[in-house]
């Protein structure tokens, strides 16, 4: 079943408490491309995407959308003022050269000590492996946005991740749609969680074990 809109929101909120002026900032197709939507006016950052813009913006509303300005998912996006486009040899290049502050990417399971397993289902058909390997090594700080279970009810954090590799020991935060989880020094510790769910709650349904940081955070909105 899919997720809510409200749930999704809520979460990409979440995600973009760890925006701060003057990052760059990659985001990932699906509940992230929602981050922009909730960052305060204020704030200085650039997002990138790797089909080569620099400098995107809100989601446009549907009747405002440009079908020749959209990100590397192919979904349509804005642009701020200052944003520039390049091709994808330098998008690349940036994220290379550890230009990117953060990226936030959606996961198919996260292991207890920050694997990362996004981008195949063995035996499905897909394009490719994209950028995630390289932002997923190179990103100075790496977020994960995804449903605490997959549509049977599975744990999508697991002890030893079950799905081919995108990167190993990579992983910072996981964000789910039950609570936010960091890796500190290579264990997994709960340090939020989102109202109602309670500790028992999170962990019945995560396949592995876990530290509980002291002062748990319960995130209301």
């Amino acid at each position: 079943m899919g997720m809510g809109v409200d749930l999704r929101n809520r979460m990409a909120k979440r995600a973009s408490e760890e925006i701060s002026s003057g990052m760059v900032v990659n985001l990932g197709i699906g509940i992230p491309s929602l981050v922009p939507n909730h960052l305060s006016a204020d704030l200085n950052v650039m997002f990138h995407a790797e089909n080569g813009i620099i400098g995107m913006g809100e989601s446009p509303e549907k009747e405002f959308a440009d079908e020749n300005l959209c990100n590397a998912g192919g979904f349509p996006v804005t642009v701020l003022p200052g944003a520039s486009y390049c091709d994808s040899a330098v998008a690349f290049g940036m994220i290379r050269r550890g230009r990117v502050d953060l990226t936030i990417l959606g996961s198919l399971q996260v292991s207890q000590k920050g694997d990362l397993a996004n981008w195949i289902v063995p035996g499905k058909k897909i394009p490719g492996i994209g950028g995630a390997m390289e932002l997923a090594q190179k990103a100075r700080k790496v977020a994960v946005l995804m449903n605490h279970t997959d549509k049977n009810g599975i744990s999508k954090i697991v002890e030893t991740c079950t799905l081919p590799l995108t990167a190993s020991n990579c992983v910072d935060i996981v964000i789910t749609d039950l609570a936010v989880f960091k890796i500190i020094e290579g264990s997994l510790t709960l340090t939020e969680r989102f109202a109602p769910y309670t500790v028992a709650d999170i962990t019945a349904k995560t396949a592995c074990d876990f530290f509980i940081a002291q002062d748990i955070r319960v995130i209301e909105y």
